[in-house]
């Protein structure tokens, strides 16, 4: 594999472990900037919500420029931003710099998949660019329990500092080792045809499930630390041991996801948005025996990413005449997913709501979701039946 595939995955590891790394040092953030733990839960939506929104419009602005000279700045504005976290002296400009490395976000993922197609032959590509999105999983296994213990040990801000030292590193590397991007882009439908592909309900429905699954894992994952240290009462120096086991449920959705959506997408959707519920009620019937805890957040996170790939099949299935635009608004669905589940999650703690109850939005979130694949299910069959 080119080592310049490697080092566009090192700043995708960056960016993705930047991205839920609040949740991993939320008591630290909340005491240090004299917020509420809901109210420092935010800087998940408020990062999220940059991606979503400057993501979108960043790539409309930046799609003429060449790819290689994108990729280093959105690396160097990334690593601004975390450095920026790291000296925010209060909340109000901590949101400020989290906004600021949310917008190349998305950006950056797009670009980064050209490159990384243009740097391997067409047989090699689907392994590449597992290498290359793989810098998000690893994040969630390595970077979030990795970012809480350095946080633990040496204040949240030196969570934030390492990742910039990371980007920068990151940036250096693509410089040193990534050719520039040649060859003129795939002819695409006109633009009318890509968005009557994504009024299919196929795509529509799955844009849908995605947002409220993820609403439902965003709300008890933000929260999942206090959750730990106040309810379970697990030793605050432990929980990244807690939350790498979290990671390794996340790896171990994933390939079970990918290897389901090759049977039947929609079946394989169902049966796991079931597994949600049930893990979720574990979750709660769980929060004050910490190994059965373990167990509940090792299965919860399994089941909350399964659902991603047979998701994404069933909307490029569906969308087969626009899959870029039809791409881009998966990254858009998931982060109003995690936008909305911070924000739902601090508004009902503030609310009055306890820790041990927040898995109760994953319930609802998935119940519904999975009412949504059921009715798309009778659909689909409708014809065939016919």
């Amino acid at each position: 594999m080119p080592i310049a595939v490697y080092a566009l995955a090192l700043m995708a590891f960056s960016i993705g472990t930047t991205e839920f790394i609040v949740s991993g040092i939320l008591p630290a953030i909340s005491s240090d900037l004299s917020v509420s733990i809901p109210t420092a839960g935010l800087l998940v939506s408020g990062y999220a919500a940059g991606v979503a929104v400057g993501g979108p419009i960043l790539a409309l602005l930046t799609a003429r420029f060449p790819a290689k000279p994108m990729i280093l700045l959105l690396g160097l504005i990334f690593a601004i931003g975390q450095l920026l976290c790291a000296i925010a002296p209060d909340y109000g400009l901590l949101m400020g710099a989290r906004l600021i490395s949310a917008c190349g976000h998305g950006v950056f993922f797009g670009l980064g998949s050209v490159a990384v197609s243009k740097l391997v032959p067409e047989h090699r590509r689907g392994a590449a660019l597992s290498l290359f999105v793989g810098g998000i999983t690893v994040a969630n296994i390595l970077g979030l329990p990795a970012g809480t213990a350095i946080g633990n040990a040496f204040g949240w801000r030196a969570s934030f500092l390492c990742i910039a030292v990371m980007a920068l590193l990151a940036v250096a590397a693509i410089a040193l080792v990534l050719p520039g991007v040649k060859g003129e882009p795939e002819p695409e439908a006109p633009l009318a045809l890509q968005a009557v592909q994504l009024r299919h309900p196929q795509v529509w429905t799955s844009y849908f499930t995605i947002a409220i699954v993820m609403v439902g894992s965003v709300s008890l994952g933000t929260f999942q630390v206090p959750l730990l240290i106040e309810i379970t009462r697990i030793d605050p120096a432990t929980v990244p041991l807690f939350l790498l086991l979290g990671g390794a449920g996340s790896v171990v959705g994933i390939f079970i996801g990918g290897r389901l959506a090759d049977w039947r997408p929609l079946d394989a959707l169902f049966g796991i948005l079931l597994a949600q519920i049930a893990s979720y009620l574990a979750v709660m019937a769980s929060t004050t025996n910490p190994w059965a805890m373990g167990i509940s957040l090792f299965a919860s996170a399994a089941t909350g990413l399964a659902f991603s790939t047979p998701t994404q099949v069933r909307i490029l299935n569906a969308a087969r005449a626009a899959p870029n635009l039809a791409s881009t608004f998966i990254s858009t669905a998931y982060n109003v997913g995690i936008a909305g589940g911070a924000f739902l999650g601090a508004v009902l703690l503030n609310s009055g709501m306890s820790y041990a109850t927040m898995p109760v939005v994953g319930i609802v979130c998935s119940s519904l979701a999975a009412l949504m694949a059921l009715a798309s299910w009778v659909s689909e069959r409708r014809p065939a039946l016919a």
